[in-house]
């Protein structure tokens, strides 16, 4: 747990900060490598993921996400050089991490344009969710009923600890919750890895039309 999480006065109402993207892309550029590192291998096995995102993002929706150990910050994460969807961004995105040490999905659909025509996957929607271990997750639009047990809200993501070996750069801000449920999930991600992901009543195919 965070080191915060011992407070037992909480405000009900917490404020909303704003960004200060200059000192995090400061923060990034500081950390290099590591900052833009999704999953970093350790003694307990966890997988190793950095790697060249396509730049081509991906709708994934579900009913319902419960988690258990939760963290998410910022990152920036790169592409091939000359990738043919870099367009105006130069290579680079800046993106959200979530990560989730044990998570079920309920109804899980990803979607990928490929221009008039969607490649679909659904899966969990026959009475067996979806789960995944260590899942990890870059997007840059999240949107669903989000609730959270024990959050820790502003702390260094470097110091989270939520999800084994998941980590962000120093001076970026984080934020990790003991447990997680987000009803009427909608993400805009770019990459996706777990260590273990399960998918029940798995299908596959092309279709017109999306999630």
């Amino acid at each position: 747990m965070p080191a915060e999480s011992h407070r037992s006065e909480k405000p009900d109402h917490p404020e909303h900060g704003r960004t200060h993207w200059r000192r995090f892309a400061g923060a990034i550029a500081l950390t290099g490598t590591a900052a833009a590192t999704l999953v970093v291998l350790t003694a307990q096995g966890v997988l190793a993921a950095q790697f060249s995102v396509s730049g081509m993002p991906f709708v994934v929706t579900a009913d319902s996400l419960q988690g258990e150990g939760f963290e998410q910050f910022a990152t920036l994460d790169t592409m091939v050089p000359g990738s043919p969807n870099e367009g105006d961004t130069g290579g680079q995105l800046v993106l959200i991490v979530s990560a989730v040490r044990e998570a079920r999905l309920t109804n899980l659909c990803q979607a990928i344009s490929l221009g008039g025509m969607n490649l679909k996957l659904t899966a969990g929607d026959a009475g067996t969710p979806v789960t995944a271990r260590n899942l990890v997750v870059d997007s840059d639009a999240i949107s669903g009923n989000a609730s959270f047990d024990d959050i820790s809200i502003g702390q260094d993501a470097s110091t989270l600890d939520q999800v084994p070996g998941v980590t962000g750069g120093i001076g970026v801000l984080g934020q990790q919750a003991r447990t997680v449920v987000i009803n009427d999930l909608r993400q805009n991600n770019y990459a996706t890895t777990a260590v273990a992901f399960k998918l029940p009543n798995l299908h596959m195919s092309f279709t017109e039309d999306g999630c």
